[in-house]
């Protein structure tokens, strides 16, 4: 990874590799229970506000130490920085995806469980209730959920130890349209429910009296987790790119395509829930209770649900093929036998300290942290401080040891960026972002 020798095809398979990368449980599964529990649509607002004012700029600030570099997410920051402490932000990111992939696998593993349950008729015919139990009953088996765990585990390091495969860009250029057609498919089936205006409603239109100090925090957290951003996944994913892209354009296109993927999982999800009478602020198990009582209502139904798994699948594993690629890189070193090595050897690493998250709603339900599960505590630590703080300190890094002019010739080569608007995102990165990160940090802390 040091010495980079492969790079994406093109600039539509770099796009869609790091959609996918974005486009995963971030968007799907995580955006509409989050913002189910934080206010709904004042919550899409911020978080839209969050990831152009906020995301947008880090995203582009990751990829030119990326691209600038051609080197690993910690490496990257040591060439720019060297004889300093600056590579402890690659290294936080490296431990940030470590925790990260350790909890998301664990979902990974209840879409396989589903996939598996669809294919043997289990999920055909029930009622919203049963939905529900069979749900609960599937995530609190134990030896279940940890040996699905495991297997999504073993895919994804099976991928990663293979290198930056060409399968996977070929993939990705049917995989990531099909999963836009599906979900307009849901949406229109979603739409057009008893009741679903209701959901409409409480999605798209702000309250702005459900606004707290917490709604703004999980917004910013979420516009991170979104965009792979504050972990230097996008500093790894770039580096892989050749010098003359389009850097901007390329940032703009996955920002679109990740507020797209928002906007269309909230269109599918509340109107389904409102309209069977759930619980918006349902929390995780939303997306596993919702999506199958929306399919059921279907002509040919298990048959579009079975193909929305397997795309729900791709994309959450493009993710975690992201997560693993920056915590193998490092040690890799562009040696194949070190990366199968490191591949299997991290993987595994990951995949036990998972465990109790994937045990957190069945044997050790009573356990927390802070007043969380576990699982939910891994959640917040990442995307409510560790996200954040990456992303803090990139947002540093960027103005203060890469000069003005580097910056600007990196966001021009080979894009029309004009000087004004490089003036905007340069205001953007140094000043906005970091002052609105170290507010809501202050605000976590209970320090203001």
């Amino acid at each position: 990874m040091s010495n980079n020798v492969e790079q994406w095809s093109s600039k539509l398979a770099f796009i869609l590799a790091a959609a996918g990368s974005a486009i995963g449980l971030g968007a799907i599964w995580k955006f509409p229970y989050v913002a189910g529990t934080s206010g709904g649509g004042v919550f899409f607002l911020i978080f839209i506000l969050f990831t152009v004012l906020v995301g947008l700029p880090l995203l582009l600030g990751e990829f030119i130490i990326g691209r600038s570099t051609q080197k690993d997410a910690i490496q990257s920051y040591k060439q720019i920085a060297p004889r300093s402490s600056w590579h402890l932000i690659g290294r936080l990111g490296v431990f940030t995806c470590f925790i990260l992939l350790s909890f998301y696998s664990v979902v990974g593993g209840w879409i396989l469980i589903y996939i598996f349950k669809a294919f043997t008729g289990e999920l055909s015919g029930l009622t919203d209730q049963q939905y529900g139990e069979l749900f609960g009953s599937s995530i609190t088996n134990p030896f279940l959920v940890v040996f699905a765990q495991l297997l999504f585990l073993l895919i994804t390091i099976f991928v990663v130890s293979k290198g930056i495969s060409n399968g996977i860009e070929k993939a990705s250029r049917i995989m990531m349209p099909a999963l836009f057609i599906l979900f307009l498919i849901i949406i229109i089936r979603s739409v057009t429910l008893d009741g679903a205006m209701e959901g409409i409603i409480f999605f798209l239109k702000p309250d702005f009296a459900k606004v707290t100090s917490e709604t703004i925090l999980y917004a910013m957290g979420q516009s991170f987790f979104a965009l792979s951003v504050g972990v230097s996944v996008m500093v790894t994913y770039s580096s892989y790119l050749s010098k003359n892209e389009n850097l901007p354009q390329s940032a703009v296109s996955i920002v679109i395509l990740n507020l797209l993927v928002a906007f269309l999982a909230g269109l599918a999800i509340f109107p389904a829930v409102f309209s069977f009478g759930l619980s918006p602020d349902a929390g995780p198990v939303l997306l596993f209770n919702v999506l199958p009582t929306v399919f059921n209502q279907m002509p040919l139904g298990m048959f579009f649900l079975i193909g929305f798994l397997l795309l729900f699948l791709f994309a959450t594993l493009t993710s975690a093929f992201s997560m693993l690629e920056i915590i193998v890189a490092p040690l890799a070193k562009g040696n194949q036998s070190q990366r199968k090595k490191f591949s299997w050897l991290l993987g595994f690493c990951i995949f036990v300290v998972g465990i109790p998250s994937a045990l957190s709603f069945g044997v050790l339900d009573t356990v927390t942290l802070f007043d969380k599960s576990i699982f939910d505590a891994a959640d917040f630590l990442v995307s409510n401080i560790l996200m954040p703080l990456g992303a803090l300190l990139i947002s540093i890094f960027v103005p203060l040891k890469i000069s003005k002019e580097s910056l600007y010739n990196e966001l021009t080569t080979g894009s029309s960026f004009s000087k004004k608007l490089f003036v905007i995102w340069y205001l953007l990165i140094k000043y906005i972002a970091p002052i609105a990160i170290l507010l809501v940090f202050l605000d976590v802390l209970g320090l203001i």
